[in-house]
C-alpha cells in the first residue's frame, strides 16, 4: 500500500462522481428496506427511475454547496458540516417536489416518503463514514512506513486547542508524531478520551507515561496556560529527558489553521517567571491618531518595536531617526515589505548633532517624541566613557531642548533600571539624563503654565531579545558548542520582552502628566545562571556534558543585582497596577544645565577621569565597581 503516500489528490470530478454513485445506491437501498426486499413490488415502484432522479437532485445541490471539494484524507468537522447541508437541502428539494407533484399534477411522488428519509439517512452516514475511513487508512499506511521515525508522545491540554493539536498532527504525514496520551488540569476530564487517546490529569503521570509508553515529546496545547505552569511543565520534561513544544498563537496560525509545523520548540522567553503586561488603552489612540510622532534609537530593537506599534495607532507621519545606516535601512524595507499603510519619513541623522535635529524639528514638525537612542552597552561605556556623556546625556539635552523650542506636546525619554544608585558610566550618564529632563519639565512648570513641553521618563530592566540582551548570546554559545560565559554564579537580572516594554512605554506617555518617572513591575528577578542551563537543556544539550558554563567575573562596571529605586525615592501607585511612579525630587533645571554644558569643555579635553569625576558630582550616588574608576571614589 506503499502507493497510497505517493497518491496525489484526486481531481473534482472523480469524488462528486463517487458521491452521485453513493446516492444512487441509497436510494436503491431505501426501496429495498421500504419495499421489504420484493424486487416484482420495487420494479412497480420505478426504483431505478426514482433512484436515478434522486442522484440527480443530489448533485444539483452538491454544485451549489460544493461538498465535493473537500480534500478526502483531510476530511475534518467543516467537511463533515457541508456534507450534512447537502442531504438537508436535497432531502428539503424532494420534499418540496413530492408536495407539488401530488398536488398540483396529480402525479404519484416522485419518491415515496419513507425512501427519501431512509435514503437521505444512509447517505450522510456513508458519505461521512467513507471519508473518515479513508482519512484513517491514510494514517494508518503513514504510520506505518515511517515506523521507524515515530515518537510517542503527549499533549498537554485536553480542550479546544489540544484537539486542534492533535488533528494538525494527523494531518501532517512526516511530522512522525504519535499521540498515545492527553494531560489536562481539569479534574472533570480525566479518565475521559479524545480520538481513542485516554486523558490523564495533571503532569504528575509525565514519569509514568515515560517508563509504560516510552513518551519522548509533549506538546504544550492551552492556549493561555500561566508562565508559572509552565515553567512547571518544562521543568518536569527537562527533568524527564522528554522535548517540550508549544502551539503559536492563534495570530500566527496559517490562514486561522494550526499547522504541526507550526508547533515550535519552548523558547526561554516563554518562560518569563511572570505573566506578560498587556495593555490596551483606547487613550494612546486618542494620543496618536492624526499627529506627527519622531521615534529616536529608531533602528534599534526598543526603537523599531515601538514604531511597529505606533503604526497601528495610525499617526499623521511617523519620523524614525537614528545613526545606524545599515539597521535603519533593514527597518524601512520591513516597513515596505509589510505594507503598513502608515506613512513614515526615514532619517539617517544622530542626536548629538543639533544642527541636523533642528532641521529635522523644522522639516516635520513632531508632536510627539519618544527618545530611545542611546550608548546601552555597559563594559563598553566603561571603556568609552566620554561617548557615554557625549551620546546619552549631550544627545538627551539636544532632543529635550530643541522639542521644548519647537512645542512639542510630549517627550518620553526611556531610561534603564541601570540608572539607579549606577555602578557603571552608562548607568550614571542615563541618570543624568533622567535629572536634566525631569528638571527641565520642572522649570517649563513654574515659568510657562499656560502650555509647555511634558517630559516623562520610563524605566525598565533587561529586554529579551535586545541588541546586547545575555539570550541572543547564549544562543549563539550553544550553537558554537559552548562553553556558555556567565560572569558570576550569583548574578541576577529582570527581564520582560520587547513588545512588552514597548506597550508600557506609550501607556506612561498616555498617563504622563510631566515630570514623571515610570517603574515598572518587573516580576522577580532572575538568576543569570538559572537561565544559563534552563537554555541548554532546552537546546536538548545535558549542562556539562555537552555544553560547559563558565564564569569569567563580573565586567568593569557591572552589578551583581538591579535595583527599580535607589535609597532616596518612593512609588506612588497608579490606576495600573503593573505601572508606579518614582518620586524624586527634580535637580534645580540651572545648576544641572551648567553642568552638563560643562561636559562639552571636558570632552574636548579628553580626559576621562575628569569626565567621570564630573558625573559623579552630578550623581552622587555613582559608586563605580570593578572599575578603573573605583579611584575617583576614594579621592572623594
Amino acid at each position: 500500500m506503499t502507493f497510497l503516500t505517493r497518491l496525489k489528490i484526486l481531481p473534482r470530478w472523480i469524488i462528486a462522481s463517487l458521491d452521485a454513485l453513493i446516492f444512487f445506491y441509497c436510494a436503491i437501498f431505501g426501496y429495498l428496506v421500504r419495499f421489504n426486499f420484493d424486487l416484482a413490488v420495487i420494479e412497480q415502484n420505478d426504483a431505478f427511475v426514482g433512484s436515478l432522479t434522486f442522484t440527480v437532485g443530489a448533485l444539483l445541490v452538491m454544485q451549489n454547496t460544493r461538498s465535493y471539494e473537500g480534500i478526502v484524507r483531510h476530511t475534518g468537522f467543516r467537511d463533515g458540516a457541508n456534507i450534512f447541508k447537502t442531504v438537508v437541502i436535497t432531502f428539503g428539494l424532494f420534499l418540496f417536489l413530492n408536495f407539488f407533484s401530488g398536488n398540483f399534477l396529480n402525479d404519484r411522488f416522485l419518491l415515496p416518503t419513507s425512501v427519501l428519509i431512509i435514503a437521505s439517512l444512509s447517505s450522510l452516514f456513508v458519505l461521512i463514514f467513507y471519508r473518515l475511513l479513508v482519512k484513517e487508512l491514510f494514517q494508518y499506511v503513514k504510520n506505518g512506513i515511517a515506523e521507524n521515525e515515530v515518537k510517542n508522545g503527549v499533549i498537554f491540554g485536553a480542550g479546544e486547542a489540544g484537539i486542534i493539536a492533535q488533528e494538525a498532527i494527523k494531518s501532517d504525514r512526516e511530522s512522525g508524531f504519535n499521540t498515545v496520551a492527553f494531560l489536562d488540569d481539569d479534574i472533570k476530564k480525566e479518565g475521559k478520551n479524545i480520538d481513542g487517546k485516554r486523558i490523564y490529569r495533571g503532569i504528575e503521570k509525565l514519569e509514568h507515561l515515560v517508563k509504560t509508553r516510552g513518551v519522548t515529546e509533549l506538546i504544550i496545547a492551552i492556549r493561555d496556560l500561566s508562565v508559572e505552569r509552565k515553567n512547571e511543565i518544562t521543568d518536569e520534561c527537562l527533568k524527564l529527558n522528554v522535548r517540550v513544544s508549544i502551539i503559536p498563537p492563534v495570530n500566527q496560525w496559517i490562514n486561522g489553521d494550526l499547522t504541526a509545523r507550526a508547533i515550535r520548540e519552548v523558547k526561554i522567553e516563554d518562560l518569563l517567571s511572570r505573566e506578560q503586561i498587556v495593555l490596551d488603552n483606547p487613550r494612546i489612540q486618542e494620543d496618536i491618531q492624526g499627529r506627527v510622532v519622531l521615534v529616536s534609537g529608531a533602528a534599534g530593537s526598543i526603537g523599531s518595536e515601538l514604531c511597529r506599534q505606533i503604526c497601528h495607532y495610525k499617526p499623521k507621519l511617523l519620523v524614525l531617526l537614528d545613526i545606524a545606516e545599515s539597521a535603519l535601512y533593514d527597518v524601512e524595507q520591513e516597513f515596505k515589505e509589510s505594507k503598513i499603510s502608515c506613512p513614515i519619513q526615514i532619517v539617517l541623522g544622530d542626536v548629538r548633532n543639533k544642527r541636523k535635529i533642528k532641521e529635522v524639528f523644522r522639516r516635520y514638525k513632531p508632536q510627539i517624541v519618544f527618545h530611545a537612542a542611546a550608548y546601552k552597552h555597559v563594559p563598553m561605556m566603561e571603556n568609552y566613557p566620554e561617548e557615554a556623556i557625549h551620546a546619552n546625556i549631550i544627545g538627551t539635552k539636544n532632543l529635550a531642548d530643541l522639542s521644548v523650542l519647537s512645542q512639542v506636546d510630549k517627550f518620553v525619554f526611556v531610561s534603564t533600571d541601570k540608572a539607579v544608585n549606577p555602578t557603571n558610566v552608562m548607568g550614571a550618564s542615563k541618570r543624568a539624563a533622567e535629572m536634566y529632563v525631569q528638571a527641565l519639565n520642572e522649570y517649563l512648570e513654574t515659568n510657562h503654565k499656560k502650555y509647555h513641553t511634558k517630559f516623562i521618563t520610563t524605566r525598565f530592566g533587561n529586554v529579551l531579545g535586545s541588541n546586547g540582551s545575555v539570550i541572543p548570546l547564549f544562543k549563539k554559545q550553544i550553537m558554537n558548542g559552548g562553553p556558555i560565559s556567565v560572569t558570576h554564579p550569583e548574578i541576577t537580572r529582570y527581564f520582560m520582552t520587547i513588545p512588552e516594554a514597548c506597550q508600557l512605554v506609550l501607556e506612561a506617555g498616555v498617563m504622563g502628566e510631566g515630570g514623571e518617572i515610570y517603574i515598572f513591575d518587573m516580576g522577580e528577578p532572575i538568576k543569570i545562571l538559572d537561565l544559563a542551563k534552563k537554555m541548554i537543556q532546552l537546546s536538548g544539550k545535558k549542562v556539562d556534558e555537552d555544553i560547559r558554563i563558565v564564569f569569567t567575573g563580573l565586567r568593569e562596571g557591572e552589578k551583581l543585582y538591579e535595583e527599580l529605586l535607589n535609597d532616596f525615592e518612593t512609588v506612588k501607585i497608579t490606576h495600573h497596577p503593573k505601572i508606579k511612579i518614582a518620586q524624586v525630587l527634580p535637580s534645580a533645571y540651572h545648576k544641572i544645565d551648567g553642568q552638563i554644558d560643562l561636559f562639552m569643555d571636558l570632552v574636548n579635553q579628553n580626559s576621562e577621569n575628569e569626565l567621570v569625576g564630573h558625573l559623579k558630582t552630578i550623581v552622587p550616588e555613582f559608586i563605580s565597581n570593578s572599575s578603573r574608576f573605583e579611584v575617583l571614589d576614594r579621592m572623594n
